[in-house]
């Protein structure tokens, strides 16, 4: 589950429970600093408010995918199937954006996100200008970076204390798309 021992019990254990039906691992570390996940988790909801819900977990994808943070493309690919695509088109964008039949302007979100998660500084102002010609405002490719960075913080935090991905996600998900959005850490046995 994770390389840390984790509490038994926390107050941040019921609504996952509620949420989803059992303790995620990632809860289960942040049980450790509760104050901190609450303030990661606030900041989340502020950066999604002002963001497209689909265009979010877009962004959320690329970066971990760049990442290599299977938990959390797991996670956002959950979302992205429960609510947006069917899962041949999910894999195929998670294997290979480019060439998914996507709109030109969420390719380019995609490439951005990758950029911000992957080399921010070799980020350019045609980079921007790219997001621009889609019809994306200053204000839309500020919550692009924003997504992207907020998915670096969380990623490497889990992964940087070996969280695994939920065993849940081996039976929610069928094994391509499940193998497509594993990126690096395995899933949990």
């Amino acid at each position: 589950m994770t390389y840390l021992e984790t509490p038994d019990e926390s107050p941040l254990y019921q609504p996952e429970i509620d949420r989803f039906g059992y303790v995620p691992n990632y809860t289960r570390v942040f049980a450790l600093r509760p104050e901190v996940y609450g303030a990661w988790a606030g900041l989340g909801r502020s950066v999604k408010s002002g963001m497209d819900l689909r265009r979010f977990e877009l962004a959320t994808l690329a970066a971990a995918r760049t990442l290599r943070s299977s938990y959390c493309a797991l996670a956002h690919g959950s979302v992205l199937l429960q609510q947006f695509f069917d899962a041949d088109t999910l894999r195929r964008i998670a294997v290979d954006h480019h060439d998914a039949g996507l709109d030109p302007a969420d390719v380019a979100v995609m490439d951005f996100a990758e950029k911000v998660a992957g080399d921010p500084t070799a980020i350019t102002a045609s980079d921007v200008d790219v997001l621009r010609r889609h019809g994306l405002t200053d204000t839309d490719i500020l919550d692009v970076a924003l997504a992207a960075a907020l998915r670096c913080f969380f990623s490497t935090v889990l992964d940087a204390v070996g969280t695994e991905p939920d065993a849940a996600y081996r039976s929610s998900l069928s094994v391509p798309l499940l193998t497509a959005l594993t990126v690096g850490r395995a899933v949990e046995a």
